[in-house]
């Protein structure tokens, strides 16, 4: 079996992650990002669900994934998978885009697969410069020209709003869940917020936004000790903080959806301000 390498850089410059999965066996759960993902598949294929809609993804492909685009994936007949792919903060976007179109605006990728891409040659290009930690104007410029052509290409204006098909109950769950997310929640905590029973809380809210209410508590909370763990604070604090019963319990959680350990990920933004 291919030996698995879990590589990520962090580059000051461009504010972005590069990651370099190769060898991968991880199934990873329902789940979303609060960036933009641009990512290709170098080896292997996968199943991939992503807004209720499925796919099969493999080498060439191009996989656009939206702030909050819910998504998961699994290997296919035991294959590992080689990917690469770049995470973006929407204000890092936004400040792109502003370079790019002279607007301000969080543009919308769809649709979220392009098959056999003609742009990943680029994306591997940007991405090697990236992983490389080359310092001239060169992975700038490959940058804001891979970012204008799929904007071009592949976007609609703005991030359309969230909550335009969802009811009054579903929102208020997810405003609650992410005001809460330190929290010990009872299911029936839902429930007496909303009304409705536990049956049709969690249907409807799995239906209207394409992941049950316990995911999207998982993906929050996953989110929140993101950012804090790029500060610089440690995992044990972390795990405290963002609602995990024990370290061991978070550190498991945190693998599950970035693929790297707390410790791992940290250490990334402390190589990065060396």
């Amino acid at each position: 079996m291919k030996q698995e390498i879990r590589t990520v850089k962090y580059d000051a410059e461009l504010k972005v992650e590069a990651y370099h999965f190769q060898g991968i066996m991880q199934k990873f759960p329902n789940h979303f990002h609060e960036y933009y993902v641009i990512r290709y598949i170098e080896q292997g294929q996968r199943f991939l669900s992503c807004k209720n809609k499925e796919y099969t993804i493999e080498p060439g492909d191009l996989l656009l994934f939206n702030p909050r685009d819910n998504h998961a994936c699994e290997q296919i007949d035991g294959k590992t998978l080689d990917y690469r792919c770049i995470n973006i903060q929407p204000e890092i976007m936004s400040k792109a885009v502003l370079d790019i179109t002279g607007k301000e605006y969080l543009p919308y990728f769809t649709p979220q697969v392009i098959f056999h891409s003609e742009w990943v040659p680029v994306l591997r290009e940007l991405h090697q410069m990236l992983m490389e930690e080359e310092r001239d104007f060169r992975k700038e410029e490959s940058f804001f020209f891979l970012l204008e052509q799929l904007i071009e290409d592949y976007t609609e204006q703005a991030v359309p709003a969230e909550n335009t098909e969802q009811s009054a109950e579903v929102r208020k769950v997810g405003e609650f869940l992410e005001q809460h997310y330190m929290d010990n929640i009872l299911l029936a905590d839902l429930c007496n917020l909303t009304g409705l029973s536990k049956y049709y809380l969690l249907r409807s809210f799995t239906k209207q936004k394409g992941i049950s209410p316990y995911s999207y508590l998982e993906t929050i909370r996953i989110d929140k000790a993101k950012k804090m763990l790029e500060q610089g604070v440690k995992p044990i604090d972390v795990a405290q903080e963002t609602g995990f019963t024990d370290q061991s319990h978070f550190s498991n959680f945190f693998k599950k959806f970035i693929g790297l350990t707390p410790k791992q990920y940290m250490n990334i933004f402390k190589a990065a301000q060396n």
